[in-house]
């Protein structure tokens, strides 16, 4: 029975807690919960990862804690080591391109800016599943992307999240059960990006 890997991005420690960089930690945080999950420190993989049954599906959530910019680093020898291939892994992370509470599914192209994403692709390749949630529009426009990304969500927005969790949930089960193509046709289309021209 294969493995799915899924890998929500982001930065370890409290001080990152409820950044928009740590949304993709949030989620798969939220998905083990639901699922009464248990987190277990992996040290050779550098890494949280707990272990799910969802209709017979064997799922390994995985959180990083490599910091973002070394993301592939945790992930490669965890991949190699189950086996898994590229199109069994699933990495959930912010984008600040979509809208707050807006969310888009990819399967290649570039990093499109994302650090935690180029990291994967240098280590793993392309070809996983990418659940891009939304945390723009950047504002004010003029602030620095890493001091934006890296700031945490106001009450307003925290509130956005807190409310769109279910859906974030529901949509990467879709992906989990109905592959990639399926769930690209059924959430893309509802789902508008700020701006298309990074992604191909």
């Amino acid at each position: 029975m294969s493995i799915l890997v899924i890998a929500g991005l982001g930065n370890p420690g409290d001080d990152y807690r409820h950044t928009r960089h740590n949304i993709g930690f949030e989620i798969v945080d939220s998905l083990n919960k639901k699922n009464g999950g248990k987190w277990k420190s992996e040290n050779r993989f550098e890494a949280e990862v707990a272990r799910l049954t969802l209709d017979k599906k064997t799922l390994l959530l995985v959180k990083p804690l490599t910091y973002m910019n070394e993301s592939g680093r945790s992930l490669k020898p965890l991949c190699d080591y189950y086996k898994t291939a590229i199109e069994n892994l699933i990495i959930v992370a912010d984008e600040v391109q979509i809208n707050l509470g807006e969310m888009k599914i990819t399967t290649t192209g570039s990093a499109g800016g994302h650090n935690g994403i180029d990291s994967v692709i240098q280590h793993l390749g392309d070809g996983f599943s990418r659940l891009r949630i939304g945390v723009g529009p950047k504002i004010p426009p003029e602030i620095e992307l890493k001091v934006f990304v890296l700031s945490k969500f106001n009450a307003r927005e925290q509130e956005v999240v807190n409310n769109k969790m279910s859906d974030y949930l529901t949509n990467l089960q879709l992906l989990i059960d109905r592959g990639p193509n399926l769930a690209m046709n059924q959430i893309n289309q509802r789902n508008k990006t700020t701006d298309e021209s990074n992604f191909n």
